[in-house]
């Protein structure tokens, strides 16, 4: 094996492929099944005051989201 080899299949092995990348950062369950918990209080809060009124819980979801690996 020459140096060039050598050097190449070290570079190769020292980096992450892509898939492995992508697998981690890949969330793990549906967004409709993920945080059950800030979803129902937000979605209380919305029936029976309004979206407007409800901005906290709104928030603390999509902040649950992201936790989750979702980008919202």
């Amino acid at each position: 094996m020459s140096g060039l080899q050598a050097q190449e299949r070290a570079c190769s092995l020292s980096q992450p492929s892509k898939d492995v990348a992508a697998a981690e950062t890949k969330p793990k369950k549906r967004i409709c099944c993920a945080c059950p918990d800030t979803k129902k209080l937000r979605d209380e809060c919305i029936v029976e005051n309004g979206e407007s009124a409800c901005t906290k819980w709104i928030e603390a979801h999509r902040m649950c989201l992201r936790s989750e690996g979702f980008k919202v």
